[in-house]
């Protein structure tokens, strides 16, 4: 058998690695496993709005950009409409 000797070494590894593991992804995280820039800046993000105005004029933005993508799907339908027909003939 091993002894004494290797007895202390051995619990010595067993308590050690777990503490060496933690010790080493528990520090300096930030530097370590970050991703630059995975977060978008303030100005970024979308801007909730509080005010009346701030929200009409939101809710005025939002209608026509929808009115904008509807507006363009029916002329790409009108468009696919019209080489259907221009197929046909």
């Amino acid at each position: 058998m091993g002894g004494l000797n290797l007895e202390v070494f051995k619990f010595g590894i067993y308590i050690l690695f777990p503490i060496a593991s933690m010790y080493y992804f528990g520090t300096n995280l930030d530097s370590r496993f970050s991703v630059p820039d995975f977060w978008p800046s303030k100005e970024e993000t979308h801007q909730i709005p509080f005010e009346k105005e701030e929200i009409r004029m939101e809710l005025e933005r939002l209608k026509k950009q929808r009115l904008q993508r509807r507006r363009e799907r029916l002329e790409a339908e009108a468009k696919v409409n019209r080489e259907r027909l221009v197929e046909r003939e």
